[in-house]
């Protein structure tokens, strides 16, 4: 019985506990109070094809701080804060124009 079960625990993917995602995206709506919207993009290359998409996606992210729209960011994953927020902005990387 201890034989299946560390089989499985090694057929799950390695990732060490405590890590967290961050990625980096732009701001797209401040209008919330301590919450951004941040659209994040990324590039996948089309399987038979070979043309490169541009996929994004729409989180709402936690800051304390005055962030304008515009502004590059890097957000992390955290706790659930709310039903849509589970990511917080660790940094402004750039300032909008």
């Amino acid at each position: 019985m201890n034989e299946v079960s560390q089989d499985h625990v090694a057929a799950q993917p390695a990732v060490a506990k405590g890590v967290k995602r961050s990625l980096v995206g732009r701001v797209t709506s401040n209008k919330m109070m301590k919450t951004v919207t941040v659209l994040i993009e990324r590039r996948e290359k089309h399987p038979l094809y070979g043309k490169y998409l541009v996929q994004s996606k729409k989180i709402h992210a936690h800051t304390e701080e005055q962030i304008a729209e515009g502004d590059l960011v890097e957000v992390q994953e955290c706790r659930p804060i709310s039903r849509t927020k589970t990511w917080s902005v660790v940094r402004v990387i750039e300032r909008a124009a």
